[in-house]
């Protein structure tokens, strides 16, 4: 059975909402996803880079994140084919781990809690796939990455690019198909 890996963030749960949400109100000002085409908020707002992080590193940051939508029903499908590992790299962000995997457990309760993988460099992950909305990732990754569509990658060239869990779904029944 093939192996497919999927990055939480931005992915599954949606960490954006959230985060500019609580930028927003925390310096009083309106971004949307909009003003992050191509860039991340720390690149645009470079003076306050140490603060912006300071966002995530609360324990419960990611414990309400809403999800992604149709990511349930999709991956639910796709499990019945694939091996699912829930890969994320939950050491750039220690402090995340319990509010992850409580949100991983409320979400995603029909996988085991074996297939989470809370990782840093997701270069050691052995899977046939992975979709990540971060590049960085495919760099030495053995597999086919899948890039997810970000406001920060919408740049990104060179990497299958799905916009949303419909065209993973599309995508993965094209796979068992051939």
């Amino acid at each position: 059975m093939k192996r497919i890996a999927i990055d939480m963030d931005e992915v599954i749960a949606d960490a954006m909402s959230k985060y500019l949400r609580l930028y927003n109100e925390g310096f009083q000002e309106q971004l949307t996803a909009a003003d992050l085409h191509g860039v991340k908020l720390r690149a645009l707002r470079p003076e306050r880079s140490d603060d912006i992080h300071e966002i995530f590193m609360t324990n419960d940051f990611f414990r309400d994140l809403e999800v992604m939508p149709h990511s349930q029903e999709v991956i639910r499908e796709l499990s019945e084919s694939y091996e699912i590992f829930i890969t994320t790299a939950a050491m750039e962000v220690p402090t995340s781990f319990n509010a992850k995997y409580a949100w991983l457990k409320e979400h995603f309760p029909f996988l085991s809690d074996m297939n989470f993988v809370f990782c840093g460099d997701k270069s050691i992950i052995r899977a046939d796939y992975l979709i990540d909305d971060n590049a960085k990732h495919f760099e030495r990754f053995e597999g086919q990455g899948l890039l997810f569509t970000s406001p920060h990658n919408i740049l990104e060239t060179g990497y299958v690019r799905v916009n949303n869990w419909l065209e993973v779904r599309d995508f993965f029944a094209k796979a068992l198909n051939m």
